[in-house]
């Protein structure tokens, strides 16, 4: 029996999961990362060496694959050695920075070269910042790599005491949420880097879907020699290929932030910057939109309720749909699509009817949701099909969410079994590097039968969403 590892090593935590050749899952781990949109790169690192522990350790495993958060910054000096703290995704001190990249280049130029238009998000806006921000720490930059690439090259043993730049590796879907690598021609874009950072750098070696990164040589302790490294992937990309996702299938994943993407044999370019024109991690597209106000929405709900999750979708199943014309825009931390970094959220249609507790649930999951749907709108805007929508992510669990989930969104919603999606991605790509076969094990979900869509909902939400860039402002 061969074993395969796949490591998630998303924000919040650093999850692993051990499959057998047929896809059997036969242990996990889990341990977790410091909150904060900076980390030290070496808290992931002690995480990802607790959560193989905590798996029971790598003996007998055969491959391993990283798969991790996008975007974020990793920065090492000639010697190999972290020069500050990572950016994370989710650190937006890089606005400005992302709004002068594109006073500079242009959106259009942008989503021609590399397929999107820089927001903070992006790597590229963080090294413009550094480099603004920080001149001493930009100076010293001789190599730039993603949260993933990093802990795949310590995994290799490569890191201070052993400096090998040149061992750094990544892949398409990573290489392609940077703002300097284009998906259509599968090249770094040199001239963006230095343009961003003020000079050029060190960039990984983007490795093909069944990329070897290397193989362990025993000088990690607890990590046996012999074991193939797969090239790892971005978080979203892992995700399609956990799924077993296809063309014409979209992935709804509700999580700390909202994602929708779709799984497409062309590339795409929009320069208005809606949809990023990301790369697979099967040597496809992922075209993605992403939003700000996902499950925290929910917590905050259900907090302000003083219910549990559960007792929030009951109460959100009482009230009739379009919540007798309560609407949230739930911009609770600004949005980034559309993108509205200071806006604030607004509850709006209050009347002696709808001042309840299950419409106040119900306006709250229909708006997460209508956010959500203009992603999914976006998308089939470029002629892209989507014949099935997988809900995944925690939230996807909540009854409520997949009902009102197939009322919003105009396509046939299925809802996957839970599963750690993202780590079994990993565990693709890693069998796939081993064997040079991509392995499809099977994905049970439950389609949402005998719902019907309800557009008055979203009709609703739109009206209100389109006031909301004039009025709601820190």
């Amino acid at each position: 029996m061969t074993l395969i590892a796949g490591v998630d090593s998303s924000t919040q935590s650093c999850k692993v999961i051990i499959r057998t050749d047929t896809g059997r899952v036969v242990r996990q781990g889990r341990a977790t990362h410091p909150t904060g949109t900076e980390v030290d790169p070496e808290a992931w690192w002690a995480a990802l060496l607790a959560a193989l522990d905590d798996a029971g350790g790598l003996e007998g495993v055969s491959a391993i694959s990283i798969a991790g958060q996008q975007h974020g910054m990793v920065v090492l000096d000639e010697h190999g050695a972290v020069i500050r703290p990572a950016l994370l995704w989710n650190d937006t001190r890089s606005a400005g920075a992302a709004a002068a990249l594109i006073d500079e280049l242009g959106r259009s130029a942008f989503a021609e070269r590399t397929g999107s238009v820089p927001v903070a998000s992006f790597t590229a806006t963080k090294l413009r910042w550094l480099r603004d921000a920080e001149p001493d720490a930009a100076a010293r930059v001789a190599a730039v790599a993603l949260p993933h690439d990093w802990l795949t090259w310590r995994l290799l043993g490569f890191g201070p005491a052993r400096p090998r730049l040149d061992a750094l590796v990544t892949d398409r879907s990573e290489a392609s949420g940077t703002s300097y690598w284009s998906p259509t021609t599968g090249a770094w874009d040199r001239e963006l880097l230095e343009l961003a950072l003020g000079r050029s750098a060190v960039l990984p070696t983007v490795l093909p879907p069944d990329g070897r990164a290397g193989i362990t040589d025993g000088s990690v302790p607890g990590v046996p020699a012999g074991i193939v490294v797969g090239a790892g992937a971005g978080d979203n990309a892992s995700a399609a290929l956990g799924l077993d996702a296809s063309a014409g299938d979209l992935v709804v994943s509700i999580g700390t932030s909202g994602t929708v993407f779709a799984v497409s044999d062309a590339p795409t370019a929009d320069a208005a910057g809606t949809v990023a024109g990301f790369a697979s991690a099967d040597g496809g597209f992922l075209p993605l939109v992403a939003t700000l106000n996902a499950a925290r929405v929910l917590d905050a709900t259900a907090a302000l309720l003083g219910v549990d999750h559960a007792e929030l979708s009951r109460l959100a199943l009482e009230a009739p749909p379009a919540a007798d014309g309560l609407v949230l825009v739930p911009y609770f931390e600004g949005e980034r699509t559309p993108n509205l970094p200071d806006a604030t959220a607004t509850l709006s249609g209050l009347t002696l009817a709808t001042m309840r507790r299950p419409h106040v649930a119900r306006a709250a999951i229909e708006g997460m949701l209508c956010g959500l749907a203009d992603g999914v709108d976006a998308i089939r805007s470029l002629g892209i099909p989507a014949q099935r929508a997988l809900l995944v992510g925690g939230a996807a669990q909540s009854a409520a969410v997949a009902t009102i989930a197939a009322q919003v969104l105009d396509v046939p919603v299925e809802v996957p079994q839970p599963g750690e999606y993202v780590a079994a991605g990993a565990a693709v790509q890693a069998s796939w590097a081993l064997t040079g076969e991509r392995p499809r094990w099977e994905v049970a979900s439950h389609r949402l039968d005998g719902v019907e869509h309800v557009p008055q909902i979203r009709a609703a939400y739109r009206e209100r969403a389109d006031l909301q860039p004039a009025r709601a402002r820190r």
